[in-house]
């Protein structure tokens, strides 16, 4: 897939189908009140990571080959994206490794491990954690599942 339309989208969301959680639209009576317009709100935080990210997640290793899933999989996030890459490859029963920034909360290191993955501890940024995924990707031969620069990613968050 080389870019994301809304039947890329709708691919997702079958693919999806009894894997992820559906989650409740609720309007805010308040905000659209105050706003003069229907707000809603899609209750992601119900997700059993707590965000959208398992979404994107989940459908990108959907994709992968046998092949690909053999060797693992790779990321870099500070939290919500590392849970769901976690969550779903682990789903999967596929290795997987997160390297995350030394600086990314306390609960979202131990969560990510919980899921099964193997936490790699980075530098002080995003950046940092991010080239030292792409240096341990080079060096595994490990699918790197980039958090939001990835059509399959961005089709399941859709």
């Amino acid at each position: 897939m080389n870019k994301v339309t809304l039947e890329t989208i709708k691919e997702a969301q079958q693919t999806l189908e009894g894997v992820i959680k559906k989650t409740p639209i609720i309007e805010s009576p308040f905000l659209t009140k105050d706003l003069g317009g229907n707000i809603f709100f899609k209750l992601e935080n119900l997700q059993r990571t707590g965000s959208f990210k398992i979404r994107g997640a989940m459908n990108k290793i959907a994709s992968l080959t046998d092949e690909e899933k053999a060797k693992g999989v790779i990321a870099s996030s500070a939290g919500n994206h590392a849970q769901g890459v976690a969550l779903g490859a682990t789903s999967k029963g596929i290795k997987s490794t997160i390297v995350m920034p030394e600086t990314a909360p306390m609960a979202k290191v131990i969560a990510t491990k919980g899921y099964g993955a193997e936490v790699v501890l980075c530098g002080q940024v995003y950046d940092d954690a991010y080239a030292k995924a792409c240096e341990l990707q080079k060096e595994t031969g490990a699918v790197f599942l980039h958090p939001f620069n990835d059509p399959y990613v961005i089709s399941g968050q859709g």
